[in-house]
């Protein structure tokens, strides 16, 4: 999709600026002295100066496309209350758009100082005034790091190399076309504001074109299988696609679901930029749906409530597996959404209602579930102290249990997406053994969690450290959950203890490691489009792993956490494997 974005940006850029450029040496506003030219012309348009049109759209796009990667773009559409407010801004930069254009055309009727200027605007604003209509909302609500830092930092470049040229006479305005001000000494305004204009152009092209890549991937509805390399003309259909058509419900639920990944798993959302399309958007939502479930089960006052929710669960997961009409289906009616209205707090309709079921299998959601049992068999901590009654991680292979159904079987279901989503031409048996190591993959990530949060669960009364390691240190779990509660309100902590803490940690990690080598080869297995998106999921989070390896890591609210530098250069090297 990268590289279709910048050959679509470089394909218009160099169509639409030949014509143009080719009038202005024609007619003499601008020349070249033949000794700094190689010789080879276009249209009279030395080759230097096509392949400048080539370069600045590549070197422009390539920035927006690095600096955009993490924003999820569906969360920015507009829906149709917000686009009644929205239309004014939209008008405002049309009319003044449509000023500069009225000026443009009469510097260049007055044929004077002001020519240049003149036809630099009368030959961007046309363009501009399109792309601010077609895509005003992207452009006023994205990150400034999408919008103006990918306008900025490329036109600064420019003036400074231009610039220089100019000094060295390498071409050559002339006087009787130009207003006569610098910005700077040796930069004309006239090339300053025709470098500001043309890198504003490329980024408001690559915005209308994201804009129209979320219409496409927000609203199933609408457009059911879109092409991996959607043409012209079905963009601009997406563009066109009216805000009343919009489906508010779905986009509140990505902009939760958004919210909530950015919010509970730094990690995971920044490997999510690196998956495309509807893929990307499906393993959000089906983050959503993991999180609010553990959340309801977490959060609930008491066991009995716990339990409740989970029967809850379970019996959505029946409904929507069972169910044979399409009306249950869709997110707004049918019997699946009148149970969820009847049966769950607003704030987690969406996420249940939005899950993608059809692309799911559902075994692994039902050992979620299982998942959520064990941490409710945690009981008061009101025992006897030598007793492990209520500590349900009584060995190794309970671990390994536990993290096959909180983990294990999320994996399984991204796996499950990815393969929805770029089928490949992987054989059944292919795909079952890639599932397998993505199960196992995923108790590994689970061993690496439970590693940097052996403190932070124990203010939740868990230990999920196995009691027979616990017990060849002469601990049961509930002197290693009192000693650690004691360990971390003692302004002085036990030395001793915070080593056996990390004895453990150690232990903890070796196993995730472990398994995480057994598992990485499948990883190469995956069709092309997946793999190394794939390989960023798994290598942000093990990172983790490896900080807490190190002996000076940094405790933020209890736990270890990866440097965002740190997280960007581990994303950019697993890329370029």
């Amino acid at each position: 999709m990268d590289v279709y974005k910048i050959l679509f940006l470089i394909t218009i850029a160099v169509t639409s600026t030949i014509p143009w450029d080719s009038y202005l040496i024609r007619t003499n506003i601008w020349s070249y002295p033949q000794n700094v030219i190689i010789g080879p012309k276009l249209f009279d348009i030395p080759l230097e100066e096509v392949f400048f049109f080539v370069i600045q759209t590549y070197n422009t796009t390539l920035l927006y496309l690095f600096l955009s990667k993490p924003t999820f773009h569906p969360i920015y559409l507009k829906d149709e209350a917000k686009a009644d407010r929205w239309k004014y801004f939209k008008l405002l930069g049309q009319l003044a758009l449509a000023l500069v254009l009225k000026r443009a055309i009469t510097m260049v009727r007055e044929n004077k100082e002001g020519t240049y200027l003149g036809l630099i605007l009368l030959w961007a604003v046309p363009f501009l005034l399109l792309l601010w209509s077609l895509a005003y909302q992207f452009v006023l609500r994205l990150p400034l790091s999408n919008t103006a830092l990918p306008i900025l930092l490329p036109t600064l470049y420019l003036w400074i190399v231009d610039t220089l040229a100019l000094r060295r006479g390498t071409w050559v305005i002339e006087a009787g076309t130009k207003i006569g001000i610098h910005l700077w000494p040796g930069l004309e305004i006239e090339e300053a504001i025709f470098f500001f204009v043309t890198n504003t152009l490329i980024v408001f092209g690559l915005l209308a074109f994201d804009n129209a890549i979320a219409i496409l991937d927000a609203f199933p509805y609408h457009f059911p299988n879109p092409p991996a390399m959607p043409s012209p003309v079905l963009l601009v259909r997406a563009l066109l696609l009216p805000a009343r058509a919009y489906d508010e419900e779905r986009l509140s639920a990505l902009r939760q679901a958004a919210q909530r990944l950015q919010k509970k798993s730094r990690s995971f959302y920044l490997a999510s930029g690196v998956f495309e399309r509807r893929l990307r958007v499906d393993l959000i939502l089906l983050y959503s749906f993991c999180r609010v479930a553990d959340d309801l089960v977490d959060d609930a006052k008491d066991t009995k409530e716990a339990r409740q929710w989970i029967k809850k669960l379970t019996q959505f997961l029946l409904t929507v597996y069972t169910s044979k009409d399409k009306n249950d289906r869709d997110p707004n009616r049918g019997a699946i959404a009148l149970y969820v209205v009847e049966n769950f707090p607003r704030n987690a309709h969406n996420a249940l209602l939005h899950l993608p079921t059809d692309r799911l299998s559902s075994q692994p959601l039902f050992d979620l579930l299982k998942g959520f049992e064990t941490d409710l068999e945690f009981q008061s901590t009101k025992v006897a102290a030598k007793s492990t009654e209520g500590f349900p991680i009584k060995t190794q292979d309970d671990l390994d249990r536990y993290g096959a159904r909180v983990a294990g079987t999320v994996a399984e279901l991204c796996i499950d997406l990815a393969f929805f989503h770029v089928p490949g031409k992987l054989t059944e048996a292919d795909k079952k053994s890639i599932k397998l190591a993505g199960h196992k993959m995923g108790i590994a990530l689970q061993y690496t969690n439970i590693a940097r949060d052996i403190q932070v669960d124990s203010k939740i009364d868990r230990v999920y450290v196995p009691g027979t390691w616990l017990k060849k240190q002469d601990l049961t779990p509930q002197d290693f959950l009192k000693k650690l509660q004691e360990y971390d309100t003692n302004s002085t902590p036990d030395a001793a203890f915070g080593k056996r803490i990390e004895q453990f940690r150690g232990q903890l990690l070796d196993r995730s490691f472990m398994l995480y080598e057994e598992a990485r080869p499948a990883i190469e297995k995956l069709p092309s489009e997946v793999r190394a998106s794939m390989r960023v999921a798994v290598e942000s989070y093990m990172e983790i792993g490896r900080v807490l390896l190190q002996k000076d890591y940094v405790v933020k609210q209890g736990r270890a956490t990866v440097p965002t530098m740190r997280r960007l250069v581990v994303a950019y090297k697993t890329l370029s494997r």
